[in-house]
């Protein structure tokens, strides 16, 4: 392999010749070889996004020459779009603050720019501390790049995945308002319901989880920009933050602001916990739908059976014909791995000290590990699961007619202590509820069936 030298303040290095990192991103791979999970590439593009709207921001200010802003921008919208993706190698288990990662974002824009300026015959270089990062410090950058990646993977990934899934149980509900079915808690039997009722507990389940993320997402809409070092903005034109933040939101179409307090938005992320609490709390639900499926179809011939799923590929290497709820398990591993994360992210936002959070890129790769899974198996739950989940009426039907729990509509008419002594006859001598009022002459046939009708019970 062919090498360049490249400088930084430390010295000399060796860097690929074909790469466009410099100094500080090839001393991290260096120093960081720690497992094999890599800065996300949704971090790197809100990154390559601030450094746009902060060379916009010093280009109207005069701190910065048009050829400059302008190769610069050009260096952004390629990164932007997954141009230069392979530049971008560092781990996640970096430094805390994000810092080699803002460099490797610093040095691939200027190292590209220099191209394009070179190529557009310009005189001018640019500097990856002096010019892409002007104004700015990792410290700052980090979250604010940190904070725009993970609203925009709520907004584009996670938001429209929900939308998908609701609409489906959405149709269920209606479609299945008429097919009376027991209910069940505690796993014992209870009264009736319509199956529609149940998918519609699962709609509103999936709308108030959106609503209560939508509901805190602002919170992240705060940016740290403009605070540099220690949150006093040391080294930034004063309004520097406040005009980033809406340059930032021009170019990716996505309303942010600059954070009030840079003292609060350097070190703590209660925001982001609080965001992901709620993306929490939609995976509790997921976890809750997941398992009524798989139980509700379970059998088909030993389970309850009430519902069918899709038959998808072979549920056993050993038993033909055996078909599985394997949607629901993926869904419910998930669940299983967002509940990590949320730990993970609750302990690393504790962490705050000082002026500075050394947790950032654990926090921000667990946060958008958890939106994209929950938003994939979303739509592989949807796709594969949801729209084709039907009702087997024969059973569903054959489990209300032996529920001994129809007795408790009997209440209102012969008292509990009747109804109880009914039901506990029929199940011990394995009869009908209405063979054993019947027996028991508490009521006549026709006050049985006046009384005991499931389809009013729901």
């Amino acid at each position: 392999m062919d090498y360049r030298i490249e400088k930084d303040s430390m010295g000399e290095i060796q860097v690929p010749a074909n790469k466009l990192w410099g100094a500080q991103t090839q001393r991290s791979k260096q120093n960081f070889k720690i497992g094999t999970d890599q800065m996300p590439l949704e971090v790197v593009y809100a990154q390559a996004a601030v450094k746009a709207a902060a060379a916009e921001v010093s280009y109207s200010l005069g701190n910065l020459s048009k050829e400059k802003r302008d190769a610069i921008v050009e260096a952004v919208h390629e990164i932007r779009t997954g141009q230069w993706d392979e530049h971008f190698p560092l781990v996640v288990f970096q430094t805390g603050s994000g810092t080699q990662t803002n460099m490797n974002v610093n040095e691939v824009i200027a190292n590209r720019g220099n191209q394009l300026l070179e190529r557009s015959g310009s005189s001018e270089r640019l500097h990856p501390n002096d010019d892409v990062n002007k104004s700015q410090s990792s410290n700052d950058t980090f979250p604010t790049a940190l904070h725009v990646a993970g609203v925009l993977a709520v907004e584009q990934r996670l938001l429209p995945a929900i939308d998908a899934l609701h609409k489906t149980f959405e149709q269920k509900a209606e479609e299945y308002g008429t097919i009376v079915k027991i209910g069940r808690t505690h796993l014992q039997d209870a009264t009736p319901l319509s199956l529609g009722q149940e998918f519609s507990g699962w709609v509103r389940m999936l709308e108030k989880s959106k609503q209560m993320i939508e509901a805190v997402l602002p919170f992240m809409r705060e940016l740290a920009i403009g605070g540099t070092a220690v949150g006093t903005g040391i080294n930034a034109p004063k309004e520097f933050g406040d005009l980033v933040a809406k340059e930032i939101s021009k170019l990716v179409e996505s309303e942010f602001s600059s954070a009030e307090n840079k003292f609060h938005s350097l070190t703590s992320y209660d925001d982001v916990v609080t965001v992901h609490g709620a993306v929490k709390g939609l995976a509790a639900d997921l976890m809750k739908i997941a398992n009524d499926v798989r139980m509700l179809a379970s059998g088909p011939r030993s389970g309850i059976g009430e519902l069918t799923i899709p038959a998808n590929e072979p549920g056993s290497s050993i038993m033909p014909g055996k078909v599985n709820p394997t949607q629901s398990e993926a869904m419910t591993m998930v669940v299983a791995q967002v509940m990590g994360n949320d730990t993970t992210i609750s302990f690393a936002a504790s962490q705050g000290n000082y002026q500075l959070n050394v947790f950032k890129p654990v926090i921000i790769f667990n946060f958008l590990q958890s939106v994209r899974l929950l938003a994939d198996a979303m739509h592989s739950f949807n796709d594969n699961c949801a729209v084709g989940i039907e009702p087997n009426r024969e059973v569903i039907g054959r489990h209300v007619d032996n529920s001994l729990m129809l007795v408790t509509a009997l209440n209102p008419y012969i008292g509990y202590e009747n109804a109880a002594k009914i039901a506990k006859y029929a199940h011990e001598n394995g009869t009908t509820l209405k063979e054993a009022a019947l027996y028991l002459e508490l009521l006549t046939e026709e006050q049985f069936d006046e009384y005991v009708q499931p389809q009013k019970m729901i």
